[in-house]
């Protein structure tokens, strides 16, 4: 292979993880919107019960059962969302005191680790998701398998979203968070029901 084939490989690759990169942002981006809309139907479904039981006396039976299971979907996309965008809490006194040769390896490190945890994370909800499918949630009428998708579904894009930073290290670069993105990208809309939910939720507080 002469310099140009090798020169058109590299290319090639960095075309590749580019790409990755982007399909990674823009799911990213679609689980923080998915989670702000969850969040609203989370907190009507909230007032509706507590309409229903303080104002109507009749308790709607499928409203907390509802209310517990967008918690799921919300929290779950949340924390994929923020190993991607390095929002969870972490302990780097060791690492910033650790030279760069041997920073740079534990970071990788702590991502495989991650990236395994995703993986043994997603396989194990699908199988519990699978185990229960036949089973119904009384108050909502649907498969108990949904209770464990989230998890499944966070899990593998844990695993992708870790493959990301991996990736991003080698090439000595960062990842750009979602929220950064998506702020360059709101919509009015999209404003509209953030403040619309934060407002909902400070008034159910």
């Amino acid at each position: 292979m002469g310099c140009g084939g090798v020169l058109a490989a590299i290319f090639e690759i960095t075309r590749m993880f580019n790409l990755y990169t982007r399909l990674c942002a823009f799911i990213a981006r679609t689980c923080l919107k998915v989670g702000v809309a969850g969040m609203v139907l989370l907190v009507f479904a909230v007032l509706y019960q507590v309409i229903g039981r303080y104002i109507f006396n009749d308790t709607p039976t499928w409203a907390e059962s509802g209310a517990v299971l967008l918690v799921l979907y919300v929290t779950m996309l949340g924390m994929a969302v923020g190993v991607r965008d390095a929002g969870h809490i972490g302990l780097e006194s060791f690492l910033v005191l650790a030279p760069e040769w041997l920073r740079l390896k534990l970071e990788i490190l702590i991502h495989v680790l991650v990236l395994v945890f995703g993986v043994v994370m997603a396989w194990n909800c699908g199988v519990l998701a699978e185990s229960v499918m036949d089973y119904k949630i009384p108050t909502l009428g649907i498969s108990e398998a949904f209770k464990y998708v989230p998890p499944a579904v966070a899990g593998l894009l844990v695993s992708l979203f870790s493959i990301e930073h991996i990736i991003a290290l080698v090439r000595g670069t960062e990842v750009e968070p979602a929220w950064h993105c998506a702020l360059h990208s709101q919509t009015t809309t999209e404003i509209f029901i953030m403040a619309l939910t934060i407002l909902c939720v400070s008034f159910t507080l």
